[in-house]
């Protein structure tokens, strides 16, 4: 495999923005059933999300 495949590989995944810290984040295969769904960018920011929505 050549140094710089993955690289070029990496900037065509689609991205978000995160529900909760305002941050981009790309596609993972984790996500790959449910991507439309996907709102947040980590664990921590998913529990931070729901937290604030329950808050207001």
């Amino acid at each position: 495999m050549r140094s710089g495949y993955m690289v070029h590989k990496k900037l065509h995944l689609p991205s978000k923005t995160c529900a909760a810290c305002g941050r981009p984040f790309a596609w993972r295969k984790k996500w790959q059933r449910d991507w439309e769904q996907v709102k947040f960018c980590s664990d921590r920011c998913r529990t931070y999300g729901d937290a604030g929505k329950a808050g207001a």
